[in-house]
């Protein structure tokens, strides 16, 4: 399927079929908070933190991409990452876009 954060596809037409939207909310591991607030005192990346929005990115896109397969699309537009703080210690990971059908 293609997915691309442009707002059309270049010399296609195309039906809008609507939003599409994938999503999960991940909470922060106690060791990964340990090693992460020595990491935070000393500078510098904190990979563990880096790893685990990249997953949970990974599993937003996909669960995105299953949700437009599911109405019959041929590709999503418009792409888009958010994030959000919903408690202390979770976050929300949302890929979002608009499911195309090929005409």
């Amino acid at each position: 399927m293609l997915v691309t954060t442009a707002d059309i596809v270049p010399g296609v037409q195309v039906q809008l079929l609507g939003l599409v939207r994938g999503n999960i909310v991940t909470s922060k591991n106690v060791g990964r908070d340990l090693m992460a607030g020595f990491k935070a005192m000393a500078g510098g990346e904190i990979k563990t933190y880096t790893d685990m929005t990249n997953e949970a990115r990974e599993i937003a896109e996909q669960r995105k991409i299953a949700e437009a397969q599911a109405i019959g699309a041929d590709a999503v537009v418009a792409m888009r990452f958010s994030s959000e703080v919903v408690m202390d210690g979770c976050t929300e990971m949302l890929a979002y876009g608009t499911a195309v059908k090929f005409v």
